[in-house]
């Protein structure tokens, strides 16, 4: 097996830090954990929630055991979304990446009627878990058992909508443009077929962009794409926080539930 021997760092070899990466769409999480693994030639990193190939957005990365053993305090906080959510049309997965499983005319509905179902999901509630989700059950996600056509049904467990905004609707393409604000462990893509059932047309959700989560926010992150770039390890390392100072961040008050992000559009651009 191929040893480890970590990039150097100011003539020391590196140890751990936190980065925040902005995930484009059409890779998945674990694929920008791979190419930073890659370019450090640190064994250990992980994430701080899951983010869906579709999705694009903040992704918090801890690189290195002194990092990634903070990872579930990374997780704790406000996560906030920009989500379009198409009406009309259910998805075997309640994401493009599904197979259409049903489809249904949509009612005539005003920006109030939107705004009026959309209150009705804020506050706490229970949740299960979608069957093809990275949620595990005996140490397997359970989309690997739902690819095979085993759908595992796991308890729900209780989240929170803090808020839900309507930000536009097409009346032409029947799609909601929202902000969202919850608690961690929340399946927007299950919000969204709900959101699409209490509307009578049935919904799967299209796009999907996480604009932050605690005191950090996707405007301040490294571009996925730099990861690629001939001098992504310079990127890279240029914006890695050490632990005390992400730490630090992680836990001032006063954060913002939702924040500017000028690639918020791109959740809409498919």
């Amino acid at each position: 097996m191929a040893k480890w021997e970590p990039v150097q760092v100011d003539g020391q070899p590196f140890t751990a830090g936190v980065v925040l990466v902005d995930k484009p769409p059409g890779i998945s999480s674990f694929g920008i954990v791979r190419k930073i693994r890659r370019l450090l030639s640190v064994k250990k990193v992980g994430h701080a929630g899951t983010l869906d190939p579709f999705a694009s957005g903040l992704l918090i990365v801890c690189a290195g055991r002194g990092a990634t053993k903070h990872i579930d305090r990374f997780m704790n906080g406000c996560k906030t979304y920009r989500a379009c959510i198409q009406l009309g049309v259910e998805t075997q997965t309640q994401d493009p990446e599904g197979e259409v499983t049903a489809k249904c005319s949509v009612p005539v509905l005003s920006r109030a009627d939107i705004e009026s179902c959309l209150q009705r999901f804020t506050g706490p509630q229970m949740q299960a878990p979608p069957p093809y989700s990275a949620a595990k059950y005996k140490g397997k996600p359970l989309y690997y058992y739902a690819r095979k056509g085993v759908m595992i049904q796991k308890e729900p467990k209780p989240i929170e909508i803090y808020s839900i905004a309507c930000i536009g609707y097409d009346r032409l393409t029947h799609r909601i443009d929202c902000e969202i604000a919850c608690s961690r462990g929340t399946y927007i893509r299950v919000l969204a077929a709900d959101i699409g059932k209490k509307l009578g047309c049935g919904a799967y959700l299209l796009g999907l962009r996480r604009t932050g989560s605690g005191n950090f926010s996707a405007e301040q992150s490294l571009a996925g794409d730099a990861l690629d770039c001939d001098d992504g390890l310079e990127q890279l390392l240029e914006k890695m926080m050490t632990i005390d100072e992400a730490l630090l961040r992680c836990d001032e008050e006063g954060s913002n539930c939702f924040r500017k992000d000028d690639n918020m559009q791109q959740i809409t651009d498919i």
